[in-house]
């Protein structure tokens, strides 16, 4: 496999995650739960029946940046992105690094999420009782408390781990696992973390981290932050722009 074709496998990838990373937060009613224990199925109602409003729009300051260890090759960039009635748009701010995999994965993996945006397709990844069933997993180190995740079906875009929910109000606060499947022969696993915060009532992620396991190409990572300017017309924040070096100027 070449060099080229490794770091395409990675548009399709970094696409879904992403847009799924947003539409993909909001949760939905409640559903029946596996655990036996009273303790357990309150703090999974709590979940399951938090008020999820879906945002009307945001604009974000989103920091990528990844890295292939085989071909010892890693960019970053950081992109305005914005989300309203008209759609998803975004605008390059500032960018460094590999040419290749800027305009190759980054510039194509924003492409591809703009046109996900517009068919609708990350809504398959919500934390829904459609997509998912839930099981109690016990309380962590952190006081949070887990629950095992499980698709109902086999989707590029839903995730096999676990979830990570405050037992006091059932807020999540992060997700880990992996791809239930594979987006391609050539990649055999793509493993997650996300984590959220609530924005104007408004559950928004804000990290993503993955780590795809890519045939011959080795393994391949990826991050991103997200930076909020405003949610729902409410303002949180000033992001600027990472400095831009000289030799890495948009073309």
């Amino acid at each position: 496999m070449s060099r080229r074709l490794g770091r395409s496998l990675l548009v399709p990838i970094i696409a879904a995650l992403a847009a799924g990373d947003v539409i993909g937060a909001f949760a939905s009613g409640p559903t029946k739960s596996k655990s036996e224990t009273p303790g357990g199925t309150v703090v999974l109602q709590r979940f399951l029946t938090n008020p999820d409003p879906d945002p009307t729009d945001f604009r974000v300051m989103r920091r990528i940046d990844a890295r292939s260890e085989r071909f010892g090759q890693s960019a970053w960039m950081d992109v305005w992105t914005e989300v309203d009635r008209h759609g998803f748009r975004y605008r390059i701010a500032a960018e460094g690094g590999s040419e290749y995999i800027r305009s190759k994965v980054f510039r194509a993996s924003l492409e591809t999420e703009r046109k996900m945006w517009a068919d609708g397709s990350p809504a398959r990844a919500a934390l829904t009782s459609a997509n998912y069933t839930f099981e109690e997993a016990g309380a962590q180190p952190d006081g949070l408390a887990s629950f095992t995740l499980k698709p109902r079906r086999k989707d590029d875009l839903l995730i096999d781990g676990s979830i990570y929910v405050d037992p006091d109000d059932g807020d999540l606060v992060r997700l880990e696992g992996r791809l239930v499947k594979n987006p391609s022969f050539w990649t055999r696993k793509v493993e997650i973390v996300r984590k959220y915060q609530r924005f104007a009532g408004v559950r928004m992620p804000t990290a993503l981290e993955s780590v795809a396991h890519i045939l011959i190409a080795g393994k391949s990572t990826f991050r991103l932050t997200y930076e909020y300017e405003t949610v729902n017309g409410q303002r949180f924040g000033s992001p600027k722009a990472r400095v831009q070096q000289a030799d890495t100027a948009p073309q």
